[in-house]
């Protein structure tokens, strides 16, 4: 019987996928404690990149702070929701937004790919960028929502858009069995 080692949700280093989050945000639904969002006006990218990287954050300093939390309690100590809470916060000043998570231009890329997937598409709202105030060349932020295709799209595509826009690299890149 083979089982499939990779997590479900997320793969080895990230508790949670670009792509699940992507959706659930889009949805409204507020993955991961981001702000919840009207589904029909969307959100700019650089939102979404920021909710992703900040929601990434949380997850982690969670998971530091059980961990932390949880030898504590082996050890005997007290641990009151006050001191958890502080053990939590001390862990989310830690993770680093910059060296543990994917860059900008690499999530426009992967945003990229589901625009060409047909699973986003711009709304009518745009706003202005924060350069327009001094530079009126700037082009503004254009907010993206889920087409139908994209809220239909199943969890196994959405883990790896990529595969799904071009099926034929898919199986090369995935480890053969013996």
């Amino acid at each position: 019987m083979e089982m499939e080692l990779r997590p479900s949700r997320g793969g080895f280093l990230r508790p949670f996928g670009c792509g699940w989050f992507i959706r659930e945000y889009l949805l409204g639904n507020g993955p991961e404690g981001s702000p919840r969002i009207d589904p029909e006006r969307g959100a700019p990218q650089a939102d979404i990149n920021y909710e992703y990287k900040e929601a990434l954050a949380r997850a982690t300093a969670r998971e530091r702070a059980e961990r932390i939390i949880s030898k504590q309690v082996i050890r005997g100590v007290d641990v009151t929701e006050a001191f958890a809470e502080e053990i939590y916060q001390k862990q989310l000043r830690k993770v680093s937004r910059k060296f543990t998570h994917m860059r900008y231009h690499s999530f426009l890329m992967y945003f990229g790919v589901l625009k060409r997937l047909g699973w986003v598409e711009p709304t009518e709202r745009t706003e202005p960028s924060a350069f327009q105030d001094n530079y009126p060349l700037a082009p503004e932020r254009v907010c993206y929502r889920l087409t139908k295709e994209g809220m239909e799209a199943g969890d196994k595509v959405w883990a790896n858009p990529l595969f799904t826009l071009y099926p034929e690299i898919g199986p090369s890149h995935l480890k053969k069995s013996c």
